[in-house]
């Protein structure tokens, strides 16, 4: 219970005023760029009166008050986790898995380790998509994934890496059977294997703030996460991620989050697929 506050009838729904909307969407957009256009007041509502019910505030602006004031970030990063959209499912997207197969990959013979970013992971199924293709497709190499997100939530279940039946719907049969293990509660789970496990680390990272990484990467997959954003957020989003890429190296977009309408650095090749720009092959092999 939030000290200073009394008790909340768990049953009580408390209204979200036009004010407290404006005050948490720009919280929203000042603490990690997600932009809460005028419409989405029930949705807020509906995904943060758990926050208010479990902290025994009385209203948004309690709330609100409450959340500016917590120093230790706790506060936030819930409220992060509450709004945060993470829909995702295994092979989503599925010829920009195809195209990494047949022509990113091959112009990356020379490499061991192979090494991925995979921005916004979500609960990471996109991360095990990628871990499994790899071992397919570069099955004599070191894989090294790196993979990020927002959310702790989402965090949490992506390292857990522990997926009912339904939500492994489309994996072929041979990688399913390869790279899961059935569970052994009584609920039916299945479980990324321990070795693709090994290959992929985990790191909370707000994309709209300012990060780095110890190396550059020839591939970054960040998908849909950017249609979130609203064009400025979107423009600085895409320079900082491409920094991080080596030149010749292949950034992946959502098909919704087409970049021609933001000023970029990057070379259009096919729909949500750019690359960086290279004055020679350097580490890229021709294909």
């Amino acid at each position: 219970m939030n000290p200073g506050i009394d008790w909340v009838d768990p049953e009580a729904s408390p209204a979200l005023g036009a004010r407290d909307f404006e005050q948490i969407r720009q919280l929203a957009y000042g603490a990690f760029g997600l932009d809460l256009k005028s419409g989405k007041e029930e949705l807020v509502s509906a995904r943060l009166r758990r926050l208010l019910r479990k902290g025994g505030f009385r209203t948004f602006q309690d709330y609100y008050r409450h959340v500016l004031a917590d120093q230790t970030g706790a506060a936030l990063a819930a409220m992060i986790d509450a709004l945060a959209t993470n829909h995702t499912a295994f092979l989503r997207e599925p010829d920009h898995f195809t195209f990494l197969r047949d022509a990113v990959l091959p112009a990356l013979s020379k490499r061991d380790p192979v090494e991925l970013w995979c921005a916004a992971c979500s609960t990471g199924e996109e991360v095990w998509t990628l871990a499994m293709l790899l071992n397919e497709a570069c099955p004599q190499r070191r894989i090294a994934i790196e993979a990020s997100d927002i959310s702790n939530k989402a965090l949490k279940a992506a390292q857990a890496a522990e997926y009912t039946l339904d939500r492994c719907q489309g994996i072929p049969p041979a990688w399913f059977s390869r790279y899961f293990v059935a569970g052994k509660g009584a609920a039916k789970t299945y479980t990324v294997a321990p070795r693709l496990r090994a290959q992929a680390s985990f790191r909370r990272l707000n994309l709209v703030e300012n990060f780095s990484w110890n190396r550059l990467f020839p591939v970054i997959f960040c998908r849909n996460v950017m249609i979130y954003f609203d064009r400025q957020t979107q423009e600085r989003v895409v320079a900082k991620v491409s920094s991080m890429l080596e030149p010749g190296g292949y950034l992946f977009v959502g098909h919704a989050e087409s970049l021609t309408r933001i000023a970029h650095s990057l070379d259009y090749v096919r729909p949500a697929v750019y690359r960086k720009p290279q004055k020679k092959e350097g580490l890229w092999s021709r294909s």
